[in-house]
Formats: C-alpha cells, structure tokens, sequence
C-alpha cells in the first residue's frame, strides 16, 4: 500500500473508525504508562492522541455517503 492508498481509506468511514480505535489505544497505553512515572510528556502524548481519536470519531459520524 502507499500513501495515496492508506490516505483514501482513512477518509472512509471505517478508516475513521480504525486510526481512531489505534488512537484511542495509543493514548491509554501513553496514559497508564504517565501514571506510573509522572511525566509531563507521556501525559502531552496521551492527549494528542486522545485528541486524534476525538477528531476521527467526529468526522466518522459526519462523513457523507457518497
């Protein structure tokens, strides 16, 4: 696959749903990993993907049917 591929799935709405379900497990990994060590950066990581996986999800249920 190359990167006009993966982009044209991403903009579908199960692509959507796939980067934001990894999105989501990204920023719980990052999160428990920042509990236990207390660092600001882990905690700046888990929000950006938390983040990413909120504006995947909005768009998910905004996407037109074409």
């Amino acid at each position: 696959m190359n990167l006009q591929a993966i982009d044209k799935f991403h903009k579908t709405r199960l692509g959507y749903l796939v980067f934001g379900l990894v999105e989501l497990g990204l920023a719980y990994v990052f999160a428990s990993w920042a509990l236990g060590s207390g660092s600001l950066w882990l905690w700046l990581l888990a929000f950006i993907f938390l983040f990413g996986f909120l504006q995947n999800f909005s768009r998910m249920l905004w996407v037109h049917k074409k």
